[in-house]
């Protein structure tokens, strides 16, 4: 290491809002984020995982030049999920050296739970950087910050098919903040009223540049399925 404080870590990566600011938080706080793990869910009810394109992240972390590992994920119950994380942790962990693992975990104590279980298990660092912050600031944060970020699945009442496949900016944000207040939804989509994927951000060497997709709507929740994609020069 580095230094006393450096450490070589995991970063469990859905390419969604939470997953990338954690990991930029973590590099900032002087961590060297040593690969990424994503695990891709049968179903989109799972209860652990990001589902909507998370095939996507294998090129998030090439714009990243960050090694990506991406492993199937059981669906069914939690002790069904929690062993295929693990299973992939320490997969990853035979490969990379690495202390610790980060997420962007907010509120949830249920994903917090498990992932602190495994890494006690396992002798590994719990970093949390985004852990009780402040949802309606954290949002412009991440505006300010020059994050591109793509609504790819709504499921809760207030969130229409309109939202689909819309970048945030200061407009669509406003109106996300009121539509959370009248429906009371967490602005965040900390409860999963949400899914997001980064299109580009300051850490990023290209940008990812979606070429095809399509919207898939129930009459209550969809999904932007994102079908080509392509990293272009920024």
């Amino acid at each position: 290491m580095d230094g006393v404080n450096t450490m070589r870590l995991l970063s469990l990566y859905s390419g969604g809002k939470d997953s990338t600011y954690a990991l930029v938080k973590a590099k900032e706080m002087g961590h060297d984020i040593s690969c990424l793990l994503t695990l891709h869910p049968e179903t989109d009810a799972s209860l652990l995982f990001h589902y909507p394109n998370s095939w996507v992240t294998s090129y998030l972390g090439e714009a990243m030049c960050i090694p990506s590992f991406g492993f199937a994920a059981r669906s069914g119950t939690k002790e069904d999920e929690l062993k295929s994380l693990e299973q992939a942790i320490i997969a990853v962990k035979s490969l990379h050296e690495i202390h610790g693992v980060v997420h962007g975990g907010i509120f949830s104590t249920f994903q917090s739970d498990i992932v602190q279980r495994i890494c006690c298990k396992h002798n590994l660092t719990v970093i949390a950087p985004l852990w009780h912050i402040q949802q309606s600031e954290y949002m412009d944060l991440l505006l300010e910050k020059n994050f591109d970020v793509k609504i790819v699945s709504v499921s809760a009442m207030g969130l229409d098919e309109g939202w689909l496949g819309v970048s945030l900016n200061r407009e669509a944000l406003h109106r996300l903040k009121h539509l959370s207040q009248k429906y009371c939804f967490s602005v965040s989509f900390e409860g999963g009223e949400a899914e997001t994927l980064v299109i580009d951000c300051p850490i990023f060497y290209k940008r990812l540049q979606v070429r095809k997709a399509k919207i898939r709507w129930d009459g209550q929740r969809g999904i932007f399925e994102i079908l080509e994609v392509a990293l272009v020069e920024k």
